[in-house]
């Protein structure tokens, strides 16, 4: 904007046409507005962009001044508080411009990056004490935001009247907490919201005017830091993993001035040393003056001295506004539930439940417990969570509300399908989050999702691990890390299923009714024996993995004496954490080889194995007559398995691995692990780290994205009904079948658009691949994106989803309104087209997006002609991106609907349209990113 021009009146000769002596580009419109226009319009405009009006024109600094002068509430950083305010400011600048607001009452955005403690002669610099007579020179100044520790403490001492305003927090927090940062609170500080992360407080007093305090990483300085704790106005309270009192009964005032804040909404403990048993005095003593009534968030974790009774009494007490509870694993058992039970109350509010909590600092943490012990924080060890299945049970005939469910390393839950009854349906379960329970039963997951009449979204962590190689071998108990003989240990008995005999007093419970074909006398048995026979197992287990040679041959002679049923049984009763299926296990046992990498996924040669079904039980039986012919086992089941047809008819990949448990080489195929996901209103399903190799989508009609990272065994997925799933992501699969989930995905009836995220783990042949999707029998346009950034860059990625479906609704509008040809991909179309391009019009595109190179290979129609084309007058130039930084982007261009799009490529459907070519309705973008081909992932936030 220019200096303002003077009007010039002209004298007009006769007959002489006036002219315009400004043209309307050039003409000045703000300096013709008045005073009052302009400082309304300052009220939009960020502080900084005000200032810089000052030296533009006379009337604009005049305009400047007066709304200055006037203004009460101002914020230094415009609205964004996670920013720094401007830099470049000194004492004296800063007192000059408060000095030009001499009415402003709330100053917001005060968060300098940087302050000195004091001030220097001679030196202009930006220091506490000339901020605060910087604010001092404001005489009507209530409150003040700001981020600074040492800021805040000086306005508390020298403007105790200024409130504090919005939330402060610390922005330098850090563990180990940094000696520097250093903050000591007044009594009757005037602040409402206070966040402290990584800073040393001498104690907590009574703050009245304090609604929410959230402590992460404190250390309270003082012996009784809680003495004078007394917050009236208190609803949040958070205080996780702070280096306080060692001893428990410092922490009686805390509990106490908790129950004293009648509005408490949300109670967040993690690894606080309270008191055993003091909560539940204390609510005894407060609830019927409101102590934690009105709580609707319960937080307890890695509270190593926090009873059953303690949580019991706080849930009861806020049972009519309780929202969420997170239970830690020491807390996480039937007990609680049985009781919470008897006591028949109704949670109308209740949503959310976290089972066996951690605290996300104790998981992330690469310290032992030593070392946060030497920091400063309590001494606390973590077991895994004791509940079983009947405490699932009880769960939800306690919180009949229940919508959102996490469970965290229960390793004693064998049967969801169990966890449902009569008064305990799970009816409102929305989502479910399961990480390393690892003796859940794959069969009866499905079974229970199958079950759940409003559930949405399942997440999977680290379950249904794969069983180690050679288990199946040598008849060990696979992926429980126990090593116990399944041979010695019945433990597909499903009346095992909630043995926790250590915890839970050797308390045995019948779920058999599942299973006929599990005798009682066996259970009798393994119930009565002894501690003497106990060792006689583990002395037979011991032989057993004897007789496993070297060479990984089994000697030859044992077949011949001992029949293979009578290797089963002697049960051992002994607390299971049983990963993987019930019912049928699957042994391959071809001629094992030594291999000099222990890595399984290395060894890529393809080999086609025959498999066995053995019984439950683990042994074969065989006839008196075979036995005494003297065939031995492994002959004669190695001569079965030449009859026995293949599972599959596609070759499987041969793996090699050394086996844990035995130090022996094997081939053996992965264990088969087949998730089948039934369920009418399933929306998505993410799985990380779990051991599954197949994942069925047998009836989800509701269905909508697939996420699968870091599955090792992943290879298969079978679509049988879901046919709105439109979202897939494959990351870090080391194993995945590409070719057969490509093909299942495409053989979908093409009722949505669908995008697939592909990062493999091993080299593609992409001309292979390339040749399969267009010329299969796939009624899409395809597009396949091969991006090499590393580390990923997810700009393509993200941006594919804006224009991928705006192909596809063009092409949709020709077809039904416009009376366009739709193409089809029949037999006969196949037969028709055989060589490249397959009847469709395949081209490329390449390019470089920060500074990695990607191409993408497609048959999409008008893409192309949309990219060539001029911007039209509906672009958008606040979006970043350009055909520069992406592959296409329609808001530049803007394109922002099919109509609009239709316009600009008119003349190209025109020619369509008289070549008689059809279109696809459908439309399906595969992007596959090869940053992890070589075997070792790359790490990524994104992920």
């Amino acid at each position: 904007m220019g200096p303002r021009k003077k009007s010039v009146k002209t004298c007009l000769m006769n007959n002489e046409i006036p002219e315009e002596t400004v043209s309307d580009e050039t003409k000045d419109y703000m300096n013709q507005l008045s005073h009052e226009v302009l400082c309304h319009i300052f009220r939009y405009l960020p502080l900084q962009d005000i200032m810089c009006m000052e030296c533009l024109s006379r009337k604009l600094k005049e305009a400047v001044t007066l709304y200055l002068r006037v203004v009460r509430v101002v914020d230094l950083c415009a609205g964004r508080w996670w920013e720094y305010m401007p830099s470049g400011f000194t004492d004296s600048s800063f007192l000059t411009l408060l000095k030009k607001m001499p009415d402003v009452e709330q100053l917001y955005g005060l968060h300098p990056r940087y302050l000195e403690r004091r001030r220097v002669r001679g030196h202009e610099a930006f220091s506490i004490p000339g901020v605060l007579e910087a604010l001092q020179a404001c005489p009507n100044l209530v409150g003040v935001e700001t981020s600074h520790l040492e800021l805040v403490e000086s306005i508390w001492t020298y403007m105790p009247h200024v409130h504090i305003l919005g939330k402060f927090r610390n922005r330098n927090g850090a563990f180990p907490i940094p000696p520097e940062n250093k903050l000591k609170i007044p009594i009757g500080a005037k602040i409402q919201t206070l966040h402290l992360v990584g800073v040393n407080v001498p104690e907590i007093p009574c703050i009245p005017m304090l609604r929410h305090l959230y402590m992460k990483w404190v250390r309270l300085t003082k012996p009784q830091p809680f003495k004078d704790f007394l917050c009236i106005s208190l609803r949040t309270f958070v205080m996780r993993n702070c280096a306080g009192p060692t001893n428990s009964l410092k922490y009686v005032p805390l509990v106490t001035g908790l129950a004293s804040a009648r509005n408490l909404e949300h109670l967040e403990m993690v690894r606080v040393p309270f008191l055993g048993g003091l909560i539940q005095h204390v609510v005894e003593d407060s609830w019927r003056s409101g102590g934690f009534r009105n709580l609707h968030t319960i937080v307890l974790g890695a509270c190593k001295n926090a009873l059953e009774v303690d949580l019991g009494y706080l849930i009861i007490t806020a049972a009519r506004r309780l929202h969420e509870v997170r239970i830690q694993p020491s807390l996480t058992k039937d007990g609680v539930f049985s009781a919470l039970k008897m006591a028949e109350l109704e949670f109308p509010q209740f949503e959310t439940l976290h089972l066996g909590y951690v605290d996300e600092f104790l998981l992330q943490s690469r310290m032992a417990n030593a070392d946060l012990v030497k920091y400063g924080l309590a001494d606390v060890v973590e077991n895994p969570g004791i509940i079983t299945d009947i405490g699932m049970k009880a769960v939800n005939e306690v919180f009949s509300c229940i919508k959102y469910l996490a469970i965290y390393n229960c390793p004693h839950l064998h049967n969801p399908y169990n966890w449902i009854s009569d008064h305990s349906r799970w009816t409102r379960l929305v989502d479910i989050n399961l990480v390393r329970c690892h003796a859940l039963k794959l069969d009866s997951f499905g079974q229970f999702i199958e079950l759940l009449p409003s559930l949405e979204f399942i997440s999977l962590d680290q379950m249904f691990r794969e069983p180690p190689k050679g288990c199946a071998r040598v008849g060990l108990s696979a992926g429980t890390g126990i090593g116990v003989s399944s041979a010695l240990v019945s433990n597909q008995n499903s009346n095992n299923d909630n043995d926790n005999n250590a915890q839970n007093n050797a308390n045995i419970h019948d779920n058999n009714h599942h299973h006929p074909d599990d005798s009682d006398e066996e259970n009798d048995f393994r119930q009565d024996l002894q501690p003497g026979e106990q060792q006689f197992a583990a002395d037979a287990l011991n032989e057993m993995e004897d007789m496993v040679q070297e060479d990984g041959e089994v000697v030859a002679e044992s077949g011949h004496e001992t029949p293979a049923h009578s290797q089963a049984v002697l049960p051992v009763d002994v607390d299971e954490e049983q990963a993987g299926p019930s019912g049928l296990q699957r042994v391959v046992k071809p001629t094992p080889i030594t291999v000099h990498d222990s890595e399984s996924d290395d060894e890529e040669d393809s080999l086609e194995l025959q498999e066995v079904w053995i019984p439950k039980n683990g042994a074969r039986r065989y006839s008196e007559r075979e036995e005494k012919n003297g065939e031995s086992v492994q002959s004669r089941e190695l001569s079965e398995v030449a009859k026995t047809k293949p599972r599959h008819a596609m070759k499987r990949k041969r793996t090699a691995d050394k086996s844990t448990s035995t130090s022996d080489p094997v081939i053996e195929d992965d264990h088969v692990q087949v998730l089948v996901l039934k369920s009418k209103n399933l929306v998505g399903v993410t799985m990380t780290n779990c051991g599954i190799t197949d994942l069925v989508l047998k009836d989800c009609p509701k269905m909508m994205f697939i996420h699968a990272t870091r599955c090792r065994v992943l290879k298969h997925l079978k679509v049988e009904n879901a046919p709105i799933v439109n979202r897939f992501d494959y990351a870090q699969c080391k194993k995945l079948n590409m070719d057969q989930v490509l093909d299942q995905i495409l053989r979908m009836p093409p009722e949505r658009n669908r995008i697939i995220y592909l990062r493999p783990m091993q080299q593609v042949d992409t001309l292979t691949l390339e040749q399969k999707l267009f010329s299969g029998p796939y009624p899409y346009h395809i597009c396949i994106i091969h991006e090499f950034s590393n580390p990923p860059n997810v700009r393509n990625k993200v941006r594919i989803r804006s224009w991928m479906d705006t192909i596809a609704n063009i092409n949709q509008e020709l077809i039904k309104y416009e009376f366009f040809p739709e193409a089809t991909r029949t037999e006969d179309d196949l037969k028709k087209y055989p060589k490249y391009p397959w009847g469709r019009e395949i081209y490329t595109l390449e390019g470089v997006v920060d500074g990695a190179p990607y191409s993408m290979i497609s048959d999409f129609p008008w893409l192309r002609s949309l990219r060539a084309a001029e911007p039209n007058s509906f672009a958008r130039y606040d979006f970043e991106d350009d055909e520069e930084s992406t592959i296409y982007a329609p808001r530049r261009k803007g394109q922002l609907s099919a109509d609009i799009c239709m316009e600009t490529i008119g003349e190209e459907i025109s020619e369509m349209r008289q070549m008689k070519r059809g279109v696809f309705q459908r439309v399906v973008a595969i992007f596959i990113h090869y940053c992890d081909v070589n075997g070792e992932p790359v790490e990524d936030d994104y992920i």
